[in-house]
């Protein structure tokens, strides 16, 4: 008689598994997700202290630009290591650690003297960020069925940019309030107590493995990156993800406060509202996609006709004469909207690669997601400094209308890409693959 395998641990079936998950499942997921909570109000932390990250640390667009990407690098070069990680050890024991380097991070950013010591704990606060959208992924893999996999990963989004909305209007009267360092450093004590919520709280998985984490069987590093990378199916949803991901992380993330301050007149809280409703929009959108393709049990076409939509409202936004700041609200809500559906990509990930690769699958895609903030963030600070006039106000450089265009146009251009790339992805149905 032929002995029967144990199934991997998340169900794929509409049977047993598709019974209704615990609360303890849903407390793992909300822990995981606040992570990515946390992460993204890292991500986006810089954008509101331009001015006086400029004076404070004596640096330029380029090179204050490269200061905020030190995230992005970090976050985006171990993106790859940190999935395989997770697929070996599981999430709890490196997304803990992870939640207490990116916190150290931020207290040394705040308690930095000078620019050096600032981009070390910058780099160490992107490291441990590099864990937290995947790591949420994973638990939400293993703690629910399939069929929810779609509106959970829009929901880690709805986290992400709660925190990113945080880290504007929010973390912006703090710093007007009491200055940037010690915004930062209150921000990495709330890390710490993170931390300790996470060991105590989080196991790797249901069952038996809800007191006892144990390394799994899946392929080395190597192996499983080599499987995944092999795939162009994945190179395509990368580059799909990164597309509609660039204009939040580049420009909500960092240039968005000052565009709207310089550009058009507005004040540092009032742009920091305005830049946020783009994050607004992605909260609402990335669940709301996740929802309906979950019901409807398609992924393509969602992500084709939102990155095309995404693509329009952007240029018009960047470029169209508009005054009211109700009209850039509305319209930067619309814009998040639309990009929002990049969630998607996650789930085509999932259902297009072995379960015991899927955190490498998350990873890959993550990857060049987060890297568009990397190369964005100061290719757009270079371009802004090669059309600065000369102007200075109180320490800090002020670039003309006309070398915002310019700079800002790459994220237009690159969101084409997207599109052609979306167009090309091939439709799962919502179902892992066998």
């Amino acid at each position: 008689m032929r002995k029967r395998t144990m199934a991997p641990t998340r169900p794929d079936d509409a049977k047993a598994d598709a019974a209704k998950p615990s609360g303890w499942a849903w407390l793992v997921f909300a822990l995981g997700a606040s992570f990515f909570c946390y992460a993204f109000f890292q991500r986006v932390a810089p954008s509101v202290m331009i001015d006086q990250l400029m004076v404070d640390l004596g640096v330029g667009g380029a090179m204050l630009g490269n200061l905020s990407a030190l995230y992005f690098y970090a976050y985006a070069s171990l993106q790859i290591p940190a999935g395989a990680l997770m697929d070996r050890w599981g999430a709890r024991r490196m997304v803990a650690l992870a939640i207490a380097l990116c916190a150290l991070g931020s207290v040394i950013s705040g308690l930095g003297p000078n620019a050096s010591v600032v981009y070390v704990g910058r780099l160490l606060t992107g490291i441990g960020a590099a864990f937290s959208f995947v790591g949420a992924l994973q638990l939400a893999t293993y703690w629910f069925p399939a069929q929810r996999f779609a509106l959970l990963s829009g929901l880690v989004m709805l986290a992400g940019m709660s925190g990113g909305i945080a880290g504007q209007a929010p973390l912006a009267l703090v710093v007007d309030a009491t200055g940037w360092r010690p915004a930062m450093i209150g921000a990495g004590l709330v890390g710490l107590a993170l931390a300790a919520a996470f060991v105590l709280i989080v196991r790797d998985r249901p069952g038996k493995a809800a007191t006892a984490d144990t390394p799994s069987n899946a392929p080395s590093m190597l192996a499983g990156l080599a499987e995944v990378a092999s795939k162009p199916h994945n190179w395509l949803l990368a580059l799909v993800a990164s597309s509609m991901s660039a204009p939040l992380l580049a420009f909500a993330g960092l240039w968005g406060v000052g565009w709207l301050m310089q550009v058009h007149g507005f004040s540092r809280p009032l742009a920091a509202i305005l830049t946020s409703m783009l994050l607004a929009g992605w909260a609402f959108g990335a669940p709301m996609a996740g929802w309906l393709s979950d019901r409807f049990r398609r992924r393509k076409a969602p992500l084709v006709a939102c990155s095309l939509g995404g693509f329009v409202m952007l240029t018009f936004v960047l470029y169209a004469p508009l005054a009211s700041p109700w009209t850039f609200a509305v319209l930067f809500l619309i814009c998040g909207a639309l990009l929002g559906c990049m969630a998607l990509t996650y789930p085509l990930a999932g259902e297009t690669n072995r379960i015991e690769l899927s955190g490498t699958a998350y990873a890959f895609c993550n990857t060049f997601n987060v890297a568009s903030g990397a190369l964005f963030q100061p290719l757009i600070g270079w371009l802004l400094d090669l059309g600065w006039d000369g102007t200075m106000e109180n320490g800090a450089r002020i670039y003309s209308p006309e070398a915002y265009a310019w700079a800002l146009a790459v994220l237009p251009a690159y969101s084409v890409l997207g599109l052609i790339a979306s167009l090309m992805i091939r439709e799962s149905g919502a179902k892992r693959m066998a």
